[in-house]
């Protein structure tokens, strides 16, 4: 019996007709970084695995529960990077690119947690990251915020998106507000499920974020983390809440608003949308101040957020805001007995000639009937057409396929002129 090989379960394909739909999105998020100033980093998929539980932390569910990890032959291990931001602040201080000196840095690719696979969330996913190191006003938080909302705006997607807004204030804020909230949970301990008794003692704040109705029930009593906050914390989140208000983005104050990671403080944020049912979250970050310093560098104020683009595929095509796009545009097809050589020349000549036009040339021989039904299939909108008489003639035979008209017949610069000008249109 032959081995039946499919992919592993929550790592996707993605087919010729997703590309098509990948690649306009990732130019949109491309255009959009470059516009605001910023630099691309490339970053390995592999990193240490102690590199992760020092930046995420030991007790997260990341660390705890969802990294592939493994032991290479040198009996070092190794873990796939399950997100960005760790790997971006250790290339930024083995390269020496923070030290006294401001980053605005991105990256875009493939990331992995071993999690049980849902709609729009898989064990292979993609992110786009941004990450900014150096500078610490609310000002960058604002505008990394702004960045994101450019990006709705620019997919059409503005109005199905809310943004939620929090602080998180500084770790000492942090560990006096941890101690005040271990204590209320544990006088309400078994009013807990069992994922928020497991993370009263290994990470309180988490459970500030737990979605099981119950809890959110006990969670109403609980005290506040903004009772802990000192005047330069309320002062950064006022700073950043102006800043938003004068570029018209509205948000919602959402005090239980945690991040799952154990880096951040001060600013953390959601973008997050109905349209999706319960994985609404479409792009988080905020504040990581700690994290450099924590992963043996100097002290340095960093921000940044980081979009699951298996999210955003299936809000936009849920939406309708993105469509398939043909991958032709020119198809050339031939007769006799010299066209496969005419074609084959022709299709060389005509790429020189109009660079960023997608140009396929019929292979493999048939009548013309055959060839114009393989032309429309991969959604040429002109069609090329190297007849007997054609080449004969030294012409070219040019045919809009998307628009009714005869087959017009001109030398090569005409040809060039009506194949622009028909693809223009």
């Amino acid at each position: 019996m032959a081995l039946s090989v499919q992919a592993v379960r929550g790592m996707n394909d993605l087919l010729p007709e997703d590309t098509s739909v990948w690649q306009q999105v990732e130019s949109i998020l491309r255009e959009t970084v470059a516009s605001f100033g910023y630099s691309e980093i490339r970053l390995p998929i592999l990193e240490k695995t102690p590199l992760f539980c020092r930046a995420i932390g030991e007790v997260t569910d990341v660390v705890e529960k969802e990294m592939y990890t493994f032991e290479d032959r040198s009996g070092e291990m190794l873990s796939l990077r399950p997100e960005g931001t760790a790997g971006c602040v250790r290339a930024c201080l083995e390269h020496n690119l923070i030290y006294n000196q401001e980053q605005r840095l991105w990256y875009m690719g493939p990331m992995f947690r071993h999690e049980r696979p849902q709609k729009g969330r898989y064990r292979q996913f993609h992110q786009l990251g941004v990450e900014i190191f150096g500078l610490k006003g609310p000002d960058i938080d604002a505008e990394i915020i702004m960045l994101t909302h450019a990006l709705w705006k620019k997919l059409g997607i503005a109005d199905d998106l809310s943004l939620e807004l929090n602080t998180l204030g500084t770790k000492e804020e942090r560990k006096a507000f941890r101690d005040e909230l271990v204590s209320y949970l544990e006088a309400h301990f078994d009013e807990l499920d069992e994922d928020s008794k497991r993370r009263t003692h290994t990470n309180p704040l988490r459970v500030l974020d737990s979605k099981d109705p119950k809890v959110g029930e006990v969670l109403k009593g609980a005290p506040k983390l903004s009772d802990h906050f000192g005047e330069e914390t309320k002062a950064h989140f006022e700073g950043l809440k102006k800043l938003l208000d004068a570029a018209g983005i509205k948000y919602t104050i959402n005090n239980r608003l945690v991040r799952g990671l154990d880096y951040y403080n001060l600013t953390v944020f959601e973008w997050v949308t109905t349209a999706l049912g319960a994985q609404g979250t479409v792009c988080g970050g905020g504040r990581y101040d700690g994290l450099v310093e924590e992963l043996g560098g100097t002290a340095t104020p960093a921000v940044g957020f980081g979009m699951g683009l298996e999210r955003l595929m299936l809000l936009l095509v849920t939406l309708g805001k993105v469509k398939t796009k043909p991958s032709v545009d020119v198809y050339i097809v031939g007769s006799g007995e010299n066209s496969a050589k005419e074609q084959a020349m022709t299709a060389l000549k005509l790429r020189d000639a109009l660079p960023g036009v997608r140009i396929m040339n019929h292979c493999g021989g048939g009548n013309f009937k055959r060839q114009f039904k393989r032309a429309d299939k991969v959604g040429a909108k002109v069609a090329v057409v190297l007849g007997e008489a054609e080449i004969a003639s030294g012409t070219l035979g040019v045919k809009d396929l998307r628009n009714e008209g005869s087959q017009q017949e001109y030398d090569f610069a005409g040809a060039v002129a009506a194949i622009s000008k028909m693809l223009q249109a």
